[in-house]
């Protein structure tokens, strides 16, 4: 049979939701006309491709065997327009971890690069950006990954950042040259919001023995940070070169022994399937074919160069900690 693309690209999207309706929200169509595409698709394959029923909408495994494949076809004819037309607009790029501000990292690059022309979003978190990639609302993205990842993304290390402790001027522990992170056990972790769905964070805690934590809204650095004062025992995590806000009393102390590394990724949607590095530890692969925008190879140049003016990919076990790869069971 002839495949046809709107149909399934319906497919593709309802996949990823596993709601009708809000695939029909993203596709800007009917929850109807979008019902009548799959159907149409199921009945030119002659299998279904979803369980419906009470339990909600779940993928047959013909539905699963087919999904991988429908998104290369979908890739591969967005390339296809793409090399008919030549385009030159920018490569759009979602970040997401706002309060470490990957933004940051991103024009130190630019700095250096003239290309590509980047046009930047702002994704929710690593769920609503890989979303976005597989819908091909953008072509890549950029901040901390972990799993689980969807298939059919690709990503590579770029940077890996010392985090150190902010504390306000009351901690029992603010007038230390350096922490080590044990030294913080029982101490309160002020997190931007749940525990659980902060990965580094959760990992972090229950590597070092934090036993409290506490979680305010993600208002931006200065809000953040500004409620350390809620309780003397508190501390927050944050990159070493992100600038703090003026707040009175508050420090930034080093974390040595180890010292817990950040690690930040290039994530893109690409046919050649994943690096296999997890959480962006300790690999610094992935796959550029089927990748799409033809400024993402300059864009990864442009990293791979800054890592090596800087040292950005320096890892020493002995010295640093990273959460292991793919151990996680948070979103």
């Amino acid at each position: 049979m002839d495949l046809d693309l709107a149909q399934v690209r319906a497919f593709v999207l309802t996949a990823q939701e596993l709601h009708f309706g809000r695939a029909a929200e993203a596709l800007s169509i009917s929850q109807q006309a979008l019902s009548k595409r799959i159907a149409r698709l199921e009945s030119g394959l002659g299998a279904e491709l979803f369980h419906r029923g009470g339990h909600g909408v779940r993928l047959t495994e013909v539905g699963r065997r087919f999904l991988d494949p429908a998104r290369r076809a979908l890739a591969a004819a967005e390339r296809a327009v793409a090399a008919v037309r030549d385009e030159r607009r920018p490569l759009r790029v979602d970040v997401w971890g706002h309060l470490y501000a990957p933004m940051r990292t991103l024009a130190q690059v630019a700095a250096h690069a003239p290309e590509p022309a980047m046009e930047l979003g702002h994704g929710r978190d690593l769920p609503a950006v890989a979303a976005a990639l597989l819908h091909g609302d953008v072509d890549a993205a950029f901040g901390r990954v972990h799993p689980p990842l969807p298939e059919g993304l690709t990503h590579r290390l770029v940077r890996l950042e010392p985090v150190d402790a902010v504390l306000g001027a009351d901690h029992p522990l603010a007038g230390e040259a350096a922490l080590r992170p044990g030294q913080l056990a029982q101490s309160v972790l002020w997190t931007p919001g749940a525990l659980d769905r902060l990965d580094f964070l959760h990992r972090f805690a229950e590597r070092f023995g934090v036993r409290e934590h506490a979680e305010g809204p993600n208002l931006g650095a200065e809000h953040f940070l500004a409620g350390l004062s809620g309780d003397v025992r508190r501390f927050a995590l944050m990159p070493a070169d992100v600038p703090l806000p003026r707040i009175p009393g508050i420090r930034s102390v080093p974390l040595v022994d180890p010292t817990p590394l950040y690690a930040w990724s290039l994530l893109w949607r690409g046919d050649g399937g994943r690096d296999g590095g997890g959480d962006g530890g300790r690999t610094d692969g992935g796959s550029r074919e089927g990748a799409g925008h033809p400024s993402l190879d300059p864009l990864l140049e442009a990293f791979a160069a800054e890592a090596g003016r800087t040292r950005w990919l320096e890892y020493d076990p002995a010295r640093d900690w990273l959460p292991e790869p793919g151990t996680s069971t948070t979103p």
